[in-house]
């Protein structure tokens, strides 16, 4: 007895033909969601737009394309023979953050804005590094 084959002399090896449902017919390979797709790669743009600080407001516009694209791929991947629910869901989260980062980036500078005298200390402090500057 080898280690190849199994007592009573079967082999247990992998058919060399795929499994066909009954029709004969090979079954249809699942594709991903091109909407999950996008939405992923819209979150992690939004997301790194938005840790940039600068293009903030790209980034909250990009998180919201995202927000919908995974919207859309959520539902798209339910169909049969249609996948990408986890790629839907990963776009999802990550535009939902980009877009609570942009909120919250843009509420604090509206707050600092509105906040007589902390722009009158900004002013002062540009002021002063101008007059440092060598003429």
């Amino acid at each position: 007895m080898t280690a190849s084959n199994p007592p009573g002399g079967v082999s247990r090896q992998a058919p060399d033909h795929p499994i066909r449902p009954a029709s004969g017919r090979a079954a249809p390979a699942a594709k991903t969601s091109a909407a999950a797709a996008f939405a992923l790669v819209f979150g992690v743009a939004a997301l790194i737009s938005v840790l940039t600080v600068i293009l903030s407001s790209v980034g909250l516009l990009l998180g919201i394309i995202g927000l919908i694209l995974g919207i859309v791929g959520m539902r798209m991947a339910r169909r049969p023979g249609v996948t990408g629910r986890g790629v839907a869901i990963g776009g999802l989260v990550l535009s939902l953050l980009a877009v609570l980062i942009a909120l919250a980036f843009a509420a604090g500078v509206t707050t600092f804005l509105n906040n007589e005298d902390a722009v009158n200390r900004l002013e002062r402090q540009v002021e002063d590094l101008r007059d440092k500057l060598p003429r």
